[in-house]
């Protein structure tokens, strides 16, 4: 209806116009007013489009109107005065409607549309900017329900009765006609628009470049803004986290918080670094691995997105020496703690920050040897917080150039090996720190990380002390290059820019934050667009560096899972194959099992019974002092002529022999017999049990063992008083004793008598019966001693109460003979041959003396008198006789009342010590079987957590 209504109007308004009258026809006047109407902005603003006439005839299907009007010009003066026809004037009318509503619909939308892509033009790219916007605008629709919302909408009919009356709209187009008027204003105004075209053309290609620049400033006001806003809901946020992990934590909500993801994936790390790929499953979970040159600013990085100043500092000197694996995790607290300890360290004290510094400091250099400058062990530290982004870090060594001194020859090349088999992991993100301070010339690490990534597609470049390369850079385009890769063969999956603080590392973390905000707010970076909002600042790079974490992660810890599923049931089956009978138990469950056995069998020591100990002792005892008792008490004492002074020298000698060595003697004694019955029980095979796995481990146990045993210091003064007293006491009770004595004293002179004859057998060689049954020879050595021998044992016999030494008279004597019979001999051979024929000599005496002295009891009790028979050296042996059982006994009392306890204590310390220490576990418990089983042990382990990680991982999603 308004339609029409409108149609009427202006069909009326051209009827009653004139068309003698020259001009601008009504429907150019008509043209313009449509595009008046399109743009009212226009007639004011100073970025007013102006009409272009020639644009909008060249695109319009009016240009050929004015042909029309001549044809209907010529037809009006013509034939309307004589003749009547009002309806062909109203069809010429209506045909001319056509072509108004037609062109003004064409034109306007055309100008239009130019209009709309020319300011689209002006406008600068909004796309880098959609990170204003929070993300949950993006997410609405999966939060807000549009169906229930359209159903709450009114209706067609209610929306109907809001629309506006288009019959009074009708109404108001009639107030148009006086703009179709010759001389109307609108005329006007489009003739004065059209003569400032020229002017507003050229104001318009003066004012763009000034508009541009406004715009961009506008928009970095805009940004900044956003981004401050953003910041404190993150901090607001942040203290609401952590309100809610604080009530949890005291449990207030009564239930068990599950492990968080990123402690899930570090516990997993943490095996893999200590997993030997031996069956070529190689560890490509992701991790940051963070890499720069040395002093380019990576610890300080690290500690920007840790929010803690947590590593230790020097100036110039190479701090970081050993990889430094760091897990950052959401928590209620800001704490830091080692994997190995469950010491907290409160990173918002400064005592506990110092503490910590120092604690990785000492880590570091006693995982680094002997030696070397670096370590590739690993020290890893969990560090939690509220708001920090949960992703695991490696800082590793800083790259060196040249080896200065004061370190090994190999660190470079060390350095860079460890630098090679972390960035080697496919799924490793390289977080390349470069000092943008320096000339990028001198870089190293560049071609190190494009050597592992040429393509760049997990490097992610960051750009550090940004503030001193604005200051000092004589060239501004410097640091874009630098930025966009221009300068370095390496490329990157992004490039960022951050300040790390002035330099000061009193520092602290907050106000680093301030400074870096407020340079990069009035920095020439950002208004020159050398660097986008989202490459700057640190809070920017850890959350990008997360993110890209997490997608990472996302996308391979499947594959690993299942490449250590294939491996599990490998090593299965080759246990099953090699071991069916056999229980897999690896290196800290066969530590428990052989230390069981240990135990055991230093218990077994106290069942030995006192007989076996004494026994053992008193035998060990006589061999290590029968040699000095005949050498030295027995052989000087019988040299004396009387019973007296026999007796009187016994004394003497036993008195020196107790107060010098004979307790040390015996605690020596009884030392090894303890070692060589631990030894036993230790080594001794158990048939079919015995398992010889464990035979390393027992040996070095039982060595280190005896090694840290020492002998009570008291024993030995103790035993020396009962020593004593014992030599002192010559009573023999009974007739059992004697006849014990004698027996004693026999088997001693018949021992010795036997490795007499044995020596001189081999002075002077074999006799004639063995030269005739054996073929055997003299040497002329031999030949000499034999004469030696025979000529001293011709003087034993004219003198058989010979004393024990030759006179040198008697010497010579012997040489003469020998001389005369052709023989040389020199007179120190001739001693020695002396001593061993008397000692021969002596000992036959002294065993067909004993044979006498069987029956000797009898003068004995009477103290040997009115008889020639004298058995003082029975009553020596009997002496040395009950020393020894005493001794053995004391001994024996010892061992099993103190020394056993202290020895099993002795094993027990070993034993612990052994079980802290990895290293000496690896080196005693060795073998395939070991291996494999420890093989098996951490690959399960691996799946395992792999998988409860995957299945938290999708729970999140």
């Amino acid at each position: 209806m308004w339609r029409a209504a409108a149609v009427c109007v202006v069909c009326q308004s051209l009827a009653n116009s004139s068309y003698g009258v020259k001009g601008k026809s009504p429907l150019q006047k008509l043209r313009l007013v449509s595009r008046s109407i399109h743009h009212p902005h226009y007639t004011s603003s100073k970025f007013q489009r102006p009409p272009l006439r020639t644009s909008i005839q060249q695109f319009s299907s009016l240009n050929r109107l004015p042909l029309r009007k001549t044809k209907l010009l010529f037809v009006k003066y013509g034939y309307l005065p004589h003749r009547n026809f009002w309806v062909a004037r109203l069809a010429s009318r209506l045909l001319k409607l056509r072509y108004l509503v037609l062109g003004s619909a064409v034109g306007g939308g055309y100008t239009a549309k130019k209009t709309y892509d020319q300011w689209k033009e002006m406008l600068p790219d909004l796309s880098d900017y959609k990170w204003i916007v929070p993300d949950f605008i993006w997410e609405l629709d999966e939060h807000i329900d549009f169906e229930k919302l359209s159903k709450a909408l009114p209706d067609a009919e209610d929306l109907a009765k809001l629309l506006p009356d288009f019959d009074k709209i009708g109404e108001s187009l009639s107030s148009l006609k006086g703009f179709f008027s010759p001389g109307s204003q609108g005329e006007t105004a489009f003739r004065a628009t059209d003569q400032g075209y020229e002017n507003d053309k050229q104001y318009k290609k003066v004012s763009d470049k000034e508009k541009i620049d406004q715009l961009q400033e506008e928009l970095l006001h805009t940004q900044l803004k956003y981004q401050r806003i953003l910041e404190r809901l993150e901090k607001e946020n942040k203290e609401l986290r952590k309100l809610v992990l604080q009530k949890d934590d005291k449990g207030i909500h009564q239930r068990n918080l599950k492990k968080s993801l990123i402690d899930m994936y570090s516990e997993v790390l943490d095996i893999l670094s200590d997993y030997d790929a031996s069956y070529n499953t190689q560890d490509h979970l992701p991790r940051v691995v963070v890499v720069g040159d040395q002093s380019a600013g990576k610890t300080s990085v690290l500690e920007m997105i840790a929010q803690a100043r947590i590593f230790p500092r020097g100036s110039g000197e190479m701090m970081t020496r050993s990889p430094v694996k760091v897990t950052l995790s959401e928590g209620p607290h800001h704490v830091a703690l080692f994997k190995d300890s469950s010491r907290e360290f409160d990173l918002t004290k400064e005592e506990d920050l110092a503490a910590l510094r120092n604690e990785i400091e000492i880590r570091m250099r006693k995982s680094v040897k002997e030696g070397c400058t670096v370590s590739a062990e690993t020290i890893s530290l969990n560090v939690k917080g509220p708001g920090l982004q949960r992703m695991v870090l490696v800082d590793l060594p800083g790259v060196i150039s040249t080896v200065t001194s004061g370190m090994a020859p190999d660190t470079k090349d060390t350095i860079f090996s460890i630098s090679k088999a972390y960035m080697q992991n496919p799924n490793a993100i390289i977080l390349c720190i470069q000092d943008g301070s320096v000339d990028a010339e001198r870089s190293i690490v560049t071609d190190l990380v494009s050597q592992m990534d040429p393509h760049g597609k997990r490097t992610i470049f960051v750009l550090t002390k940004v503030d001193l390369a604005e200051k000092n850079v004589s060239s501004p385009n410097r640091i874009q290059q630098i930025i966009e890769g221009k300068l370095f063969p390496m490329k990157a999956l992004g490039y960022f820019a951050v300040v790390t603080g002035k330099g000061n590392s009193s520092e602290s973390i907050e106000s680093i934050k301030e400074y870096e905000e407020e340079f990069f707010q009035n920095s020439k970076l950002l208004k020159t667009c050398m660097l986008k909002a989202h490459q700057v600042t640190t809070r920017n790079l850890s959350l990008a560096v997360s993110d890209c974490f997490w997608k990472m992660v996302r996308e391979s810890v499947e594959q690993q899972a299942d490449a250590f599923k294939a491996t599990r049931f490998n090593l299965e089956t080759e246990w099953k194959n090699n071991y069916p009978r056999l229980r897999e138990l690896d290196r800290n469950e066969l530590f428990e099992k052989a230390k069981n056995e240990i135990l055991d069998e230093v218990i077994s020591l106290s069942q030995v019974t006192p007989k076996h100990w004494e026994e053992i002792l008193q035998k060990t005892l006589w061999e290590r002092v029968s040699t000095h008792v005949i050498e030295n008490i027995y052989l000087p004492a019988a040299q004396a002529t009387n019973s007296g002074t026999f007796n009187t020298t016994v004394d003497i000698k036993l008195k020196q022999w107790t107060d010098k060595q004979l307790p040390n003697k015996a605690v020596e004694v009884a030392w090894e017999t303890l070692q060589e019955e631990f030894s036993h029980f230790m080594t001794e095979k158990k048939g079919k049990e015995h398992d010889d796995i464990f035979d390393k481990l027992k040996q070095a146990v039982k060595e280190e063992s005896i090694k840290r045993h020492k002998w009570n210091e008291r024993a030995e003064d103790s035993l020396r008083v009962i020593q004593h007293n014992t030599l002192e006491d010559r009573s023999i009770s009974d007739k059992q004793q004697w006849d014990a004595a004698i027996h004693f004293m026999e088997d001693t002179l018949q021992s010795r008598l036997k490795d007499t004859e044995s020596v001189i057998e081999d002075m002077v060689g074999p006799d004639w019966k063995k030269r005739w049954l054996y073929w055997l020879g003299r040497t002329k050595e031999q030949n000499i001693r034999n004469e030696t021998k025979n000529e001293l044992e011709k003087m034993i016999k004219c003198n058989e109460d010979h004393a024990a030494y030759l006179a040198n008279d008697e010497v010579t004597t012997v040489r003469k003979n020998l001389e005369a019979k052709g023989v040389a001999v020199d007179p120190c051979l001739i001693k020695d041959t002396w001593h061993q024929v008397y000692r021969r000599h002596f000992l036959r005496t002294a065993l067909s003396h004993c044979n006498l002295c069987r029956r000797g009891f009898y003068y004995y009790q009477r103290h040997f008198v009115d008889s020639e028979l004298e058995c003082n050296d029975v009553v020596l042996f009997w002496r040395i006789q009950r020393m020894l059982a005493i001794t053995a006994n004391t001994l024996r009392q010892q061992l099993t009342n103190t020394e056993v306890r202290r020895l099993e204590k002795n094993v027990k310390e070993v034993l612990e010590d052994f079980a802290e220490d990895s290293d000496k576990k690896v080196k005693l418990l060795t073998g395939k079987r070991v291996q494999l089983a420890e093989d098996l042990k951490k690959v399960r382990e691996i799946q395992e957590k792999l998988e409860a990680f995957i299945e938290a991982l999708h729970q999140e999603k």
